[in-house]
């Protein structure tokens, strides 16, 4: 446990300095999504239906670079097709049982990892808010993981899923009180430009949407029989263990912005 606090202290201290600078941030999330793309496309291999790895890096890059340069809005649409048609025509000259399965991985794949950062990328170019707005986000996501481990490991008594067994009804729950409360009064902090009732849902339905995360990634691990995606994050697993929760939270986070009025929809 140790091992892990440090660790993890670590590698938030890096994610929340970069936050700072916009170009450190956006390699930052170029990163993340390489290693988890590569994590996941070791969990495929176990399950006998690689990716076509090529097509799903490249996927990955383009989905960063378009959010991160203003262009997703607009060749988006130019991007999915050409992952579709060249995983499809890349596959034809691999082993063909699996051919489909193998394509169909590969664009779910770069969805999963390269679509859902990128909303990190929309929050933090939030025009004048956007600082701010991101460590708010990233706190949420964070607390989740922590309050629901801490308290769930204290009081903890019946399972959230079978997926995970460690997780429990009672850490969910905490985690949810705690997460909302912190995030409605975060909105004291004038530069976030929030209604505590604001930061409240903020806070919840991220919440939420992290924990379902967490339990989304635990049941490709559960399918291809591991404990961890990988081990690159001593006392935490693979990167993809460790920022599983921000996929599913980063989307909510900016989804809740619009649906609140506090973003107006472009």
């Amino acid at each position: 446990m140790t091992r892990r606090i440090i660790v993890g202290s670590i590698v938030a201290a890096i994610g929340l300095g970069c936050v700072y600078v916009p170009w450190a941030f956006y390699l930052l999330l170029l990163i993340i999504g390489l290693l988890s793309i590569n994590e996941l496309n070791n969990l495929c291999e176990i399950k006998g239906q690689p990716l076509e790895y090529p097509v799903a890096l490249l996927g990955v890059c383009g989905y960063i670079a378009m959010a991160t340069f203003g262009l997703i809005h607009k060749w988006e649409g130019v991007l999915l097709a050409g992952i579709v048609v060249a995983a499809f025509c890349i596959g034809m000259y691999g082993e063909q049982k699996g051919y489909f399965a193998r394509t169909a991985y590969t664009l779910l794949a770069v969805l999963y990892i390269g679509k859902l950062l990128t909303y990190f990328v929309f929050v933090r170019q939030i025009p004048g808010d956007g600082l701010w707005m991101t460590y708010y986000l990233v706190v949420i996501v964070a607390l989740t993981d922590i309050f629901g481990m801490l308290i769930g490991s204290q009081i903890g008594r019946h399972r959230l899923s079978t997926i995970s067994p460690k997780k429990t009804v009672e850490g969910s729950l905490g985690a949810l009180a705690v997460v909302a409360g912190f995030a409605a009064v975060a909105t004291l902090w004038p530069p976030l430009h929030l209604q505590w009732w604001q930061g409240a849902v903020l806070g919840a339905l991220t919440c939420i949407a992290a924990q379902l995360g967490d339990l989304a990634e635990s049941a490709l691990k559960r399918d291809a029989g591991v404990k961890d995606a990988g081990d690159m994050i001593v006392g935490h697993g693979g990167v993809l263990d460790r920022f599983d929760s921000y996929l599913f939270g980063g989307v909510t986070f900016f989804a809740t912005l619009h649906v609140l009025g506090i973003l107006a929809v472009q």
